[in-house]
């Protein structure tokens, strides 16, 4: 396995020129810079992240284009995930924006988001995740995801945890930008810290979604 030096700041410029030229000419041109500067060090940071968090999914860099209006073949940043349970688990990606890590749910099943907001609704588990995420927030993690504009079926607008009852999918994520750190091998060690501060939201999800 080879090891994590960090990304070079090709793989930002990378990017950065793809976002402005997307293009299938762009890439062959530019495939080598890929390879080395984007798609080794990615595998490479996953590769010592595996012992610990599990298998990964380093994602392929072409988007699917068959039903979208934008036709650009290409991803603007790259992505690796590493799944705990059904379209759960911990994420990292490098782009034009630099490095960016995340951890949730992106997407449910009814019965197993059902589940989850009979969890939000408990009093008592409703309570844990409230302290989670207040936990998680203040150390500069963001909660995101996708929600209804209203509330869900069978649940009061007044809920005390209706922001969180709207979420169709629940992530947190943090952005180290263009810290210097991204460009060391010490990112490994930042991306480890970060999902093993996450992990008792990721631990919550499971605990409380049907599988």
């Amino acid at each position: 396995m080879a090891e994590f030096n960090g990304f070079p700041e090709a793989a930002l410029d990378f990017y950065d020129d793809l976002e402005m030229d997307n293009t299938k000419s762009f890439w062959e041109a530019h495939r080598a810079t890929y390879d080395e500067a984007v798609a080794a060090p990615m595998k490479a940071l996953i590769g010592e992240l595996e012992p610990e968090f599990g298998p990964a999914k380093v994602f392929r860099p072409y988007r699917d284009v068959r039903f979208a209006k934008d036709k650009t073949p290409y991803k603007t940043h790259q992505g690796a995930f590493i799944p705990r349970g059904p379209s759960t688990g911990f994420y990292v990606q490098v782009g034009a924006a630099g490095v960016r890590v995340g951890v949730g749910f992106y997407d449910a099943s009814s019965d197993r988001l059902g589940s989850i907001r009979a969890a939000i609704d408990d009093v008592g588990h409703g309570a844990d995740l409230e302290a989670i995420l207040e936990s998680l927030t203040s150390t500069g993690w963001t909660l995101g995801g996708e929600q209804l504009k209203t509330a869900p079926r069978g649940y009061d607008v007044d809920h005390p945890r209706i922001r969180l009852l709207r979420h169709k999918s629940m992530s947190l994520g943090k952005d180290l930008g263009f810290a210097p750190v991204i460009h060391t091998a010490e990112l490994l060690d930042r991306v480890r810290d970060d999902w093993r501060e996450a992990t008792p939201f990721v631990d919550w999800v499971l605990a409380h979604a049907k599988a």
